[in-house]
């Protein structure tokens, strides 16, 4: 199943980085957050990328022209460094179109441009490339089958930095509470779509505003709920927070690092 990955975005939140290059493009560790992404996906299975570009596009295409697998693989140096033989590698069975989709494009028209891409595929997967979750993504895409709808999301509790507030009379403070014992739960940014999703999406629109609204309409659009890991890298707090977990080895996301476990299950 091909997975195309909205990769163009400004991040006006994390500007300390997107100023220079895309959001996606910011690192964790040794990689970028989208790098983070593409790993997750491949380990399930799918390794046939589409890149909807935009700000930053030649940063993009420059770092995967410019691959080096020896910065996340084991290998052995011979020959007095003049050969390397890789251990284990990370896309060398990978397929990865660049799309030009756009500097100001919202994701709906980023979508819209690679249609295209996707002639002869029934079902593919899309994802904001900024997120990170420990989803057992085959169960995702079989709640999407078994029910036949056009768009699958994840929804998520929401980040515990934010709270809610319940305001009375003369603006006095009812009740403040965490967002997640509100039971609130938002897009995750994980999604299933039908070929038909593009008869929903017309020119200028955002894919979750109006194409989503009509989708709700005819209730074509599955919710699957997750309750295990998911974050989101919207601020250089975020960022801090990511690059300490993978720091001391705890990084939830990488799935395909997993040992003594069954691969990929939660």
């Amino acid at each position: 199943m091909k997975v195309v990955l909205f990769c163009g975005g400004l991040g006006m939140r994390l500007r300390e980085y997107s100023e220079s290059i895309p959001k996606p493009m910011v690192p964790i560790g040794y990689r970028p957050i989208m790098w983070h992404v593409m790993k997750y996906y491949a380990h399930f299975g799918h390794k046939d990328f589409i890149l909807c570009l935009g700000h930053g596009a030649d940063v993009v295409k420059r770092y995967f022209l410019q691959y080096d697998e020896c910065q996340s693989n084991d290998f052995v140096l011979s020959q007095g460094g003049k050969h390397i033989d890789l251990i284990s590698s990370d896309i060398q069975d990978w397929n990865i179109t660049f799309a030009d989709t756009g500097v100001a494009s919202n994701i709906g028209q980023r979508l819209k441009a690679v249609e295209k891409y996707l002639e002869g595929e029934d079902v593919f997967l899309a994802n904001y490339s900024d997120g990170l979750t420990d989803l057992h993504l085959p169960a995702q895409i079989e709640q999407f089958h078994a029910h036949g709808k056009i768009a699958s999301c994840i929804c998520v509790a929401p980040p515990l930095s934010y709270h809610i507030i319940s305001m009375g009379k003369n603006d006095h403070v009812e009740k403040i509470e965490s967002m997640s014992r509100a039971n609130m739960k938002v897009n995750g940014g994980y999604f299933v779509f039908k070929k038909d999703i593009f008869c929903y999406i017309k020119p200028g629109e955002e894919l979750v505003v109006e194409p989503f609204q009509r989708l709700i309409k005819e209730r074509q659009l599955l919710a699957y709920e997750h309750a295990g890991y998911w974050e989101c890298m919207d601020t250089f707090k975020d960022k801090q927070r990511l690059d300490e977990m993978y720091a001391r080895g705890d990084a939830p996301w990488e799935l395909w690092k997993l040992r003594g476990k069954k691969k990929g299950k939660p």
